[in-house]
Order: structure tokens, then C-alpha cells, then sequence
């Protein structure tokens, strides 16, 4: 039984799918890594929505995949970029994706954290009108229980004049945060509008600048998350951090050989791409918890070369191969996204998706993952 695929140089190429998905059950708690899913949102696909206007969310589905995640021992990272927070999603529709999720993990007992961002403004801002948005959106995740998750803003790169803007602002926000938060640095290659954050386009002056808000305000900052795609820059940036001030890696290239670490320390994780790997990346941190790195890494190393096709570049567009990956995997019964975002992707593209998915065990049934994907197929004129 083989599946015809399209390939990068415009022709076809036979796959055969996979049989049997790998056996992946809810275990025991993590006891050695906190680990976050920055979980994507599902559309609603019978709204009558245009990718200008406001997002139209089924509530159902989206609480549905938190529960899946959240039965596996991860947490989620709410409202993030994986739920397309500036590419789709707007305040109004973040805001209550927050409260919802927050209340759902309140029921369900599961761990959150949730973005606090400034994306209420629409157009060039002041930095007291900046510090306002963050205050506002703050307040809401503090109100939902959440713990609060300081993202990278486009608002502040654009109103900010150097590392000054960016001292004040944070330690603004960081002295009036009730609990310990965790802070975001996106890099432009998940947002071009966040190039020279921190103040400088040159990494290691705005190394220290963001190194410099953490060490004045340490009680205040529960972690960082590092979203650079550069695996030295971080480990550099984790030995430096306070005592006490965890590093989540957000780096989706090379996350295995970060959450394992090495005799200088480890970081845990806050990562898009254990939307799709939920239950294989569980698996992996269970055998971690032992203390058995090389396990860990035989489960976890297969899966980067998945990460890396769907993070490939332009990297922003990570989330249609995420989305894509759950409708196969039967979290939702569409593939369709908030902003038709679907659309961000080539055919090829979602041939290798597939393909290296499938070949990890992540489909819980192959079986509907391949019947899915020769529907995708044939919609693109592609015969089997």
C-alpha cells in the first residue's frame, strides 16, 4: 500500500504509510524538566470570515487539544505565537482563548502560563501607551490565574529609541507583576518586526540589556524563554541567569541537546513544536527523569528534522505545518485556520510533513492520517 507524493522538483514519488503509531500513553508528572506546549488555536470552518476580520475560534476543539496535552503531563503556554497571536488572532479573541484555557486548566488541573503582549495597539504607539497595553493584558492573565508569559512587543521595537526604553518599560512591568513571570525574547525570524530588540540588532548588546532587566528585578522573573535558533547563544545566556531564574528553550532546531543540558546546567522547554510531538516529547522527558539522557535523546533527536521542516524559513509560517499535523492527527476534523493561514504552505511542504510524521508513529491512527492526506492531495489535482 503506497501513497503518491509530491516532491520539491515537481513530480511524484511513491510512500509507503506506516501501519502501527507508536504507543504513547499518559504517564507519571515530570519530575527533572518543566515543559511547556505552545498550543495552536482551531478555527471555526463554517464562519463566514475573511483573513482581515476577526477571528472566528471553535472553543470546543481548541479546549479539547489543551485537555489531550495537558493528560501527557505538559503544560500549555497559552495565546502565543503557535495561536497565532499577531498573524490571525487579535486581543479581543487572545483575551478570551486566555480566560477560557485558564479556566479549563483550573478545572482540569493542568499547568498554564499565558502571553501578555501589546497587540490592542494597532498603530504607532507611545512607550506610556505601550506600558499601558501590557498592563491591561497583565492584569487579565493575573485575573485568570495564570501565570504571566512577558512577550517580545512589536509596539516597544517600534517606540523605543535604545536599551534604555526597554529597562524602563520591563522593570516597570516586572515591579507591579504580582507573581514571578517569564520573559520572551522572539527573534525576527519568528516576527520581523522584532528586529533590533532589546535595543540593538547586535545580539550581544542586546544580550546584556535583557540579561541586565533580569538581574535587577531576579525575584520577579521565573524563567526566560529563548527564541534565537541558536543553540550557543542560549547555553552562554543560561549559565549567566541569577540563581533561581529558570531558562525555558523556545529553540526548535536544537531543543534535545538543551532540555538535556550538560554538567553546567539544562533548559526546560516552552516549544511550538511539542504541539505536534505532545505525547512523543512526554515520553521523552519520562525517560529523562530517570536520569537516562542517552534514552531521552534516541526518543527526542528522530524528531528534529520534523521541527526543522516546519520551521524552516520564512519561519513565521511554523503554525500552518502544526495546524496541519493535528488535523491529520485527528485533533480537529478540518484543516483550516484562523487569517486562511492554511494557505502558507506549498503541497511539497506538506508532503514532507507528513511523511516525516508519519514515519516518528505520531498519527494515532496512520490510517486516517493517510486517507486525510490523499483528500488534501486530490483537492491539488494530485491522483492516487
Amino acid at each position: 500500500m503506497t501513497i503518491r507524493l509530491p516532491d520539491f522538483k515537481g513530480g511524484l514519488r511513491a510512500y509507503e504509510p506506516r501501519q502501527e503509531p507508536l504507543a504513547l500513553n499518559p504517564g507519571a508528572p515530570f519530575t527533572s524538566r518543566t515543559v511547556y506546549s505552545a498550543a495552536h488555536v482551531v478555527a471555526d470552518p463554517y464562519a463566514d470570515t475573511t483573513p482581515d476580520s476577526p477571528a472566528a475560534v471553535d472553543w470546543d476543539a481548541t479546549l479539547a487539544f489543551r485537555r489531550h496535552l495537558w493528560s501527557h503531563g505538559l503544560g500549555v503556554a497559552e495565546a502565543m505565537d503557535t495561536a497565532q497571536r499577531g498573524m490571525g488572532l487579535d486581543w479581543a479573541g487572545a483575551a478570551e482563548l486566555i480566560r477560557r484555557s485558564a479556566a479549563e486548566a483550573k478545572s482540569f488541573g493542568g499547568l498554564i502560563a499565558c502571553g501578555v503582549g501589546t497587540d490592542q495597539l494597532t498603530g504607532p504607539a507611545s512607550l506610556d501607551e505601550v506600558r499601558a497595553a501590557y498592563e491591561e493584558q497583565l492584569a487579565l492573565v493575573e485575573e485568570s490565574g495564570a501565570r504571566a508569559i512577558l512577550m517580545a512587543s512589536r509596539a516597544l521595537a517600534a517606540a523605543a529609541s535604545g536599551p534604555e526604553d526597554y529597562l524602563e518599560v520591563y522593570g516597570h512591568l516586572l515591579r507591579q507583576a504580582s507573581e514571578p513571570v517569564v520573559l520572551h525574547w522572539l527573534g525576527p525570524m519568528f516576527d520581523p518586526a522584532l528586529e533590533g530588540y532589546w535595543g540593538s540588532s547586535d545580539l550581544d548588546a542586546a544580550t546584556d540589556t535583557f540579561l541586565g532587566v533580569i538581574a535587577a528585578h531576579s525575584d520577579k522573573v521565573d524563567g526566560i524563554k529563548v527564541s534565537l535558533l541558536e543553540a550557543q547563544r542560549e547555553i552562554d545566556i543560561r549559565r549567566r541567569l541569577p540563581q533561581g531564574v529558570r531558562c525555558y528553550t523556545g529553540d526548535d532546531f536544537n531543543y534535545p541537546e538543551l532540555i538535556a543540558g550538560d554538567e553546567k546546567g539544562f533548559s526546560h522547554a516552552l516549544l511550538g513544536i511539542f504541539d505536534p510531538l505532545g505525547p512523543l516529547a512526554a515520553e521523552a522527558v519520562r525517560v529523562l527523569d530517570t536520569g537516562n539522557v542517552p534514552g531521552f535523546r534516541e526518543l527526542l533527536d528522530p524528531t528534529v528534522e520534523l521541527s526543522r521542516h516546519l520551521f524552516q524559513a520564512p519561519t513565521r509560517f511554523y503554525k500552518t505545518g502544526v495546524v496541519f499535523l493535528a488535523w491529520l492527527a485527528g485533533h480537529q476534523s478540518h484543516f483550516t485556520m484562523v487569517g486562511g493561514l492554511q494557505s502558507a504552505r506549498s503541497l511539497p511542504h506538506f508532503a514532507r510533513a507528513y511523511e516525516l510524521a508519519d514515519g516518528l508513529g505520531l498519527f494515532p491512527d496512520p490510517k486516517l492520517a493517510e486517507e486525510r492526506m490523499k483528500n488534501l492531495l486530490s483537492l491539488y489535482g494530485v491522483a492516487q
